[in-house]
């Protein structure tokens, strides 16, 4: 058996057939197997819109060459009766317990939110009018915030090739689509993310895992720099680790952990607000076209340097997506965005930041649980202002040029929208370098001004990072570890399963 690896150039709406008759050709076989490794639409040229595609081809046809070894991520068995609790069940939570739990050890997961189904209905619950629900809502609960996204996996983390591989293999073992194993930019959908949360729940279960749901961290006991025990809404539980991913929302952890002598410091960040456009002028600006066969809908990756503001870019574009209210509490009022699998609801939305120091911002030295207020201070004026959850918005058009804002457009955004000054409720570098940066946007995608931007886009990463050791070791503690986008260490569904991997690999190498 031979082996080829070849690229091919396909039209945007090709089928199989099609592309097995290309490598028939390109190859000069006829009885062969092939697997896509990577593939990526090229729309640099909207009369040539088309995909790239690297495929590996095993046929009796051809002579020599072997198929490349796939990365494996090792994972020792030690039977040892260990306890670990695990704090969150978001992406890194989730992946530590799982790995530890596949290692020999007794692990528990503490989720302050509810299992996936429920927190789905209390969500759709609070948007149909019903009360802000702590225990269910877009930022707590089974699978953290990237439940309720559009479950992009792209990383820019170096060096995560075997936790990598683990991870798509077990989401893919849990109902995800085979194609986010080789898309440039693949995206579970937040559709798919109910029921593969849910499957990966019940894996680890059956493997003897427990979880605690809507069960909160309130506290740590701690004997000379050594967790003994987790102090839960449900009970204290004694530990021999403990792993806090608690995300990057969860302010009450973070204050906790600072006064029991957790480390941190400030770090860069970015805030701004959504914007959104009709999903057809986004394709339109894109293509030339409104649709596209064989592509689901068009993406926009936007930066400014800032011609001397802060830097703004575009940040989790939802092509075919809903802006939504991401709050954590009933006293703050955030956006973000969500997008199905499939992409095809009427309209594109995207954070609109500036990547801000919260030293400079605020013109002195800032202390992290200091960052942590000015910034649920911020989170709860967008509150004020509309009285609710509404999201206080203008037109992209009106933003940049500072004029009143009247009347309200359409918008995805299910708890409706209130005129406001966003400019003004910004801070004000923050609010210049967005006018500039959306100048500049307008420039590059035709009908860019027509669109809205709404609401407070602060979850694009923490303000804080802990001060931590390789593997997630938190300084001067034995053994806690702080993971995920709650460390400030990672962003994102990938870099943070990975760092919970490498946090649940360090304590394994510990108790060999």
């Amino acid at each position: 058996m031979g082996y080829r690896e070849i690229t091919c150039r396909m039209p945007a709406g090709y089928n199989e057939g099609e592309l097995r008759q290309t490598v028939a050709r390109k190859l000069g076989i006829r009885q062969f197997t092939f697997q896509i490794e990577s593939k990526s639409l090229d729309s640099r040229k909207k009369n040539d819109i088309h995909w790239l595609l690297r495929l590996s081809v095993c046929s009796d046809e051809l002579a020599g060459g072997e198929p490349p070894s796939r990365p494996s991520l090792a994972i020792p068995f030690l039977k040892n009766g260990r306890k670990v609790m695990v704090i969150g069940s978001g992406p890194a939570g989730f992946f530590a317990a799982f790995v530890l739990q596949n290692a020999g050890f007794s692990t528990i997961i503490v989720e302050r939110g509810a299992e996936v189904r429920k927190r789905a209905r209390g969500i759709k619950d609070f948007e149909q009018g019903g009360p802000f629900n702590p225990r269910c809502n877009y930022a707590f609960g089974e699978g953290g915030a990237g439940t309720f996204s559009d479950g992009k996996l792209t990383s820019r983390s170096k060096h995560i090739t075997e936790e990598k591989a683990f991870i798509i293999d077990n989401y893919i073992r849990a109902g995800a689509p085979e194609e986010i194993r080789y898309m440039a930019h693949p995206h579970l959908g937040s559709d798919n993310l109910k029921s593969i949360v849910g499957n990966l729940r019940r894996d680890f279960l059956e493997k003897g895992g427990q979880i605690l749901f809507e069960t909160v961290l309130e506290d740590l006991k701690i004997e000379k720099g050594k967790i003994i025990d987790a102090v839960t809404s449900s009970g204290i539980y004694r530990a021999d680790f403990v792993i806090v991913a608690p995300g990057h929302s969860a302010y009450d952890t973070y204050r906790m952990l600072m006064k029991r002598g957790v480390l941190f410091r400030t770090k860069n960040f970015a805030i701004g607000s959504r914007v959104e456009h009709p999903q057809e002028l986004i394709n339109r600006a894109q293509w030339g076209r409104a649709e596209l066969p064989g592509v689901k809908a068009a993406e926009y990756r936007l930066t400014s340097k800032g011609d001397g503001n802060l830097p703004v870019y575009t940040f989790c574009m939802c092509p075919g997506g809903v802006v939504v209210p991401a709050t954590a509490f009933g006293h703050t009022n955030i956006v973000n965005g969500m997008s199905r699998y499939r992409r095809d609801g009427p309209f594109a939305n995207a954070a609109c930041v500036a990547a801000v120091n919260i030293a400079m911002l605020r013109g002195k030295e800032t202390k992290p649980a200091d960052a942590l207020q000015w910034l649920e201070d911020l989170e709860g004026k967008f509150f004020l202002y509309p009285g609710g959850f509404q999201a206080p918005c203008c037109s992209i058009e009106n933003f940049i040029e500072k004029r009143e804002p009247a009347g309200i457009v359409k918008t995805s955004y299910p708890l409706g929208l209130t005129p406001a000054p966003l400019w003004e409720m910004l801070p004000p570098s923050v609010s210049a370098a967005l006018r500039e940066g959306l100048r500049q946007f307008v420039r590059k995608i035709r009908g860019f001004e027509k669109g809205s931007i709404m609401g407070l886009e602060s979850k694009t990463s923490s303000p804080v990072q802990a001060v931590r050791e390789a593997g997630g070791l938190c300084s001067n503690f034995e053994n806690l570890y702080l993971v995920g986008e709650g460390s400030g260490w990672t962003g994102g569904i990938l870099s943070s399963a990975a760092d919970g991997i490498r946090a649940a690999l360090r304590i394994i190498g510990s108790v060999q």
